[in-house]
């Protein structure tokens, strides 16, 4: 038996690939709206755009940078396998950008009274990740 057999049915986990470029330019303190620009397909980068603009009070803005970082992540997925539905582990650092997105959407959903999509993302994130639910709420 392989160690990380799947003995319930499901799909396997998506892991997307690595794209350090984003990440990186991030952690140097590069702006947020630069590494999108850079790099239009990241989702990490839409995500802290999205954060940023959350903490800064502009709830709108959040959510729109919150749903492009959210599409980006599902062409990703898909182009990794995913086909809908399964497992997407925080514990790999490059899904977070998506799952971040993802949280992001549900958050600033909720702020603008949006309640059913605010309900599905956050369905969504905790069937993709729990550690990813209970991390980044």
């Amino acid at each position: 038996m392989a160690i990380h057999e799947n003995l319930l049915g499901g799909p396997p986990p998506t892991h997307l690939p690595d794209d350090p470029g984003p990440r990186e330019l991030l952690a140097a303190g590069t702006a947020p709206a630069d590494v999108a620009a850079k790099f239009p397909t990241s989702s990490l980068a839409w995500a802290q755009l999205a954060d940023d603009a959350f903490q800064g009070g502009r709830t709108v803005e959040s959510y729109a940078y919150a749903r492009t970082g959210y599409h980006r992540g599902l062409d990703a997925l898909r182009r990794a396998g995913w086909k809908g539905h399964g497992p997407v582990p925080f514990e790999h650092e490059p899904n977070r950008g998506f799952l971040r997105a993802l949280h992001a959407l549900a958050r600033a959903a909720r702020a603008i009274g949006e309640d059913a999509e605010c309900e599905r993302c956050t369905t969504f994130l905790r069937d993709s990740s729990p550690t990813a639910a209970d991390t980044l709420s």
